[in-house]
């Protein structure tokens, strides 16, 4: 149960973190319907969960499992409260509440949970902790991606179709790797792909450790956490080249690059528009020769003369 738990979170959150960076090119910086509706349904599902976890921890006489269902029960109110904001946003027309003050709310919801996973150490010795830590880089991305997006208060006036709201899409690729992280914990606390000479100790449903025979088991655990996050990592890196190779040429295409002109195509209409050129030859009597060309014509005056008549005297 607990696998498929972890494994249904990650899944929906690669799921989200994939609608949220496609939809990083729309116009408007506000949040999509798909994804509000999204962030309810998942936060609403944490929620239950939370509270069977309390339960069974009441059950299990475990006052530790319950008190750490407690702040996940809080982290996931507050996402929920984001998304019905949300909702109230693009459904109202009486009452719109301002788009930072809900982005400011999903800023609090990941804060609550990059301290979550920083200070769980329920076990020092503990495997868990060292995939706790690396769950820390997503959350990071998530958290520096909404403060950028808070505080870009222009996006919206200034977005044109094909610009890329950058805090929007990194925002999406955390949710990703921080999806595909969950899925790997489910795998690795969880099933058969444990670390050698480690066991899972479960003392409630939220409450669990695995711990390892000895120390060098426990650095060999915490290596192969290391490892996989790396593979994590790359595997994320190739999709994002594949499906930049796939949809940037209709980005690009939509975007302003036509707009475009080459260095040196002023200078090319200047050199093209008309040619002066003033030639003189004081050796041969003065003559004075003044051409123009403009494209393909010329025009030109040939050597004239003017005879100076003063007092019946002329002047050469």
């Amino acid at each position: 149960m607990a696998l498929f738990s972890m494994a249904f979170a990650g899944g929906a959150l690669i799921l989200l973190g994939s609608w949220e960076s496609l939809t990083s090119t729309s116009k408007t910086h506000r949040f999509s319907t798909i994804t509000l509706i999204s962030a309810a349904f998942l936060s609403l599902l944490f929620i239950f969960d939370s509270l069977l976890s309390i339960f069974d921890s009441f059950s299990s006489n475990d006052k530790l499992g319950s008190t750490l269902q407690l702040q996940v029960l809080a982290i996931s109110s507050l996402f929920l409260l984001f998304s019905v904001l949300g909702l109230f946003n693009s459904f109202s027309k009486t009452l719109i509440l301002p788009h930072p003050l809900i982005n400011l709310i999903l800023l609090f919801a990941f804060v609550e949970e990059f301290l979550l996973f920083h200070l769980q150490f329920k076990d020092v010795d503990g495997v868990e902790n060292r995939y706790y830590d690396l769950m820390l880089v997503p959350i990071l991305v998530c958290v520096i991606s909404t403060i950028v997006e808070l505080k870009d208060s222009t996006f919206e006036s200034k977005g044109e179709v094909g610009s890329v709201n950058f805090a929007k899409l990194g925002r999406g690729l955390g949710l990703i790797l921080q999806g595909s992280w969950f899925v790997q914990m489910g795998f690795s606390f969880f099933s058969n792909l444990i670390a050698n000479n480690c066991q899972l100790i479960k003392k409630s449903r939220g409450n669990y450790t695995i711990q390892c025979q000895n120390h060098m088991d426990l650095h060999r655990g915490g290596a192969i956490a290391v490892l996989l996050f790396n593979c994590h990592l790359a595997l994320l890196v190739a999709v994002i080249c594949g499906v930049y190779s796939c949809v940037g040429r209709r980005v690009l295409a939509e975007g302003g690059y036509r707009s475009y002109r080459p260095i040196g195509g002023e200078m090319q209409r200047v050199g093209n528009e008309g040619k002066f050129t003033l030639d003189s030859d004081s050796d041969e009597g003065g003559v004075n020769e003044i051409s123009q060309e403009e494209g393909n014509g010329r025009q030109s005056r040939g050597s004239a003369s003017v005879e100076l008549v003063v007092n019946g005297h002329s002047a050469h």
